[in-house]
């Protein structure tokens, strides 16, 4: 079980509980603002009104009452005091001045009143509020004057006064009751907060921990758990990576077995001839047979080494591709005729299938040739004896095709999806470094093309080349005869 300091320990999980804590902490302080505004308003207005009423349903009835002609002033203000007067509540008759003529509680104030209720009730005519401390006992009361004018134009002030006192204690249990209800909501928060942030957190640290394994070199290791929406998806990628680092891994190890014994038996027919030959005593046929294997074998390792450094250039960017107009057709001529010496020794037929036309791109010849070379002497190599290998030329909305199909052995499903991946081999019997294929595919998208590969396993295989085709016409001849046409990519 985690320690409490543990839960919130710093890191994103503080983060997520301190964000959603602070969000819902200000939610809740400007509802509970609201809410004391409210009860507040609610209860003084209730005062004010019970007082308001009262001066509505009384006031009348006092004037038509009561008439300072007919008596003196004191009789007429303690008249007026004894119909108006509200239990709970003193009730001061002031002048217009605000000077306390007669008050109900008997106290007789030494200065004049000069809170805003009284300049307001002047001025308007008729009633005003004004709540504060009494001056001379520092209670909160709540005070409502209203004026009083007879016929003769003489004004008074009636005002009562009432103590807010257990209003306001009232008012403060309740916002003591609802700052415990907010305490205890917040608690509940950074409870459930600190849960959430443990399920976001907790599948981040075990991620973290397989990928700090996976760095140290244990690509066995796997995320575990059925984690959801994004975690899941980050999951599954690091597993899938650590997946396709074993598999890349295994691929390497096997290229670096079948590039040892590429090397290694090219080497070893030198060395053996090399030796036999310096030993001497050979006539010169055996010496030129001896001489023929060296060359051979010679040629044999720069294929190797040239293959390591296309391989090299591609994938550090620094392939150069000489551009010009060639013509598909003709090159795909020139690649019949180079390899049909090896096409013979199996009996393979080959087979262009193309009309007379020119079939124009726009690319670097010897890569060119280098692509459908390599794809060739795969076919060959892969074909059954006596079989045809057809190479198919043809338009298609703006591009070449140029398919090249043979009935040889094919591929399984499972390695189709492979092949073109580096350092892989269908058949590691079969010799060479397993990068032909993915040094054709690189090259021909440096060429803006695309390369498809379908295949039945004992039935055959088709590989297609899409290139954009130049279509003829003055800007297509300038780049055969202008050297602006030469460029480096």
């Amino acid at each position: 079980m985690e320690r409490p300091g543990s839960m919130i320990k710093k890191g994103i999980g503080r983060q997520i509980v301190m964000h959603y804590f602070i969000v819902i902490f200000l939610a809740l302080m400007l509802v509970e603002v609201v809410f004391l505004f409210a009860i507040r308003t609610y209860y003084y207005d209730t005062i004010n009104n019970m007082i308001s009423s009262h001066i509505d349903a009384t006031v009348r009835s006092v004037l038509v009452s009561t008439n300072i002609n007919d008596q003196s002033e004191m009789e007429y203000l303690n008249q007026v005091l004894g119909l108006l007067k509200l239990p709970e509540a003193e009730l001061q008759i002031l002048d217009g001045k605000g000077t306390v003529l007669i008050s109900s509680s008997g106290f007789e104030a030494d200065k004049p009143v000069q809170t805003s209720d009284i300049p307001q009730a002047l001025a308007s005519g008729g009633t005003a509020k004004w709540i504060g401390r009494q001056a001379t006992t520092g209670e909160p009361v709540m005070a409502v004057t209203t004026t009083l004018q007879q016929n003769g134009g003489q004004v008074y002030l009636a005002r009562f006064v009432t103590s807010i006192e257990k209003v306001n204690q009232r008012l403060t249990e309740i916002t003591l009751v609802s700052m415990a209800v907010i305490a205890i909501v917040l608690f509940i928060v950074l409870i459930v907060s600190i849960g959430l942030a443990n399920s976001i957190v907790r599948p981040i640290n075990n991620i973290i921990a397989v990928s700090a394994q996976m760095a140290k070199g244990r690509f066995d290791v796997r995320v575990e758990g059925d984690y959801r929406y994004e975690l899941g998806e980050m999951g599954s990628t690091l597993n899938y990576m650590a997946e396709e680092i074993v598999r890349s891994n295994q691929i390497k190890d096997d290229f670096i077995s079948s590039i040892s014994h590429e090397l290694r038996t090219p080497l070893t027919s030198i060395k053996g001839w090399s030796e036999t030959l310096d030993s001497g005593g050979y006539d010169p046929d055996e010496t030129r047979i001896g001489m023929g294997i060296i060359a051979k074998e010679t040629d044999r390792l720069i294929g190797l080494v040239e293959e390591l450094l296309d391989f090299s250039k591609l994938q550090q960017n620094e392939m150069k591709l000489t551009m010009a107009r060639v013509d598909l057709r003709e090159l795909l001529k020139e690649i019949v005729l180079n390899v049909w010496a090896k096409a013979e020794l199996k009996k393979v037929q080959l087979r262009l299938d193309a009309d007379g036309d020119a079939y124009w791109v726009y690319g670097d010849a010897n890569r060119l040739k280098q692509i459908f070379l390599n794809i060739v002497d795969n076919a060959i190599k892969f074909s059954h004896e006596s079989s045809v290998i057809v190479l198919h030329l043809v338009r298609e909305d703006g591009w070449v095709r140029t398919s090249v199909q043979d009935n040889g052995i094919g591929i399984d499903e499972e390695n189709l999806k492979r092949v073109k991946d580096r350092f892989f081999q269908v058949n590691t019997q079969g010799g060479g470094t397993g990068l032909g294929l993915a040094i054709t595919q690189q090259l021909v998208e440096l060429h803006e093309g695309k390369l498809d590969m379908s295949s039945e396993l004992g039935v055959g295989t088709t590989v297609s080349v899409m290139l954009p085709l130049l279509e003829e016409g003055p800007a297509a001849k300038e780049l055969d005869t202008d050297t602006a046409g030469i460029e480096e990519v």
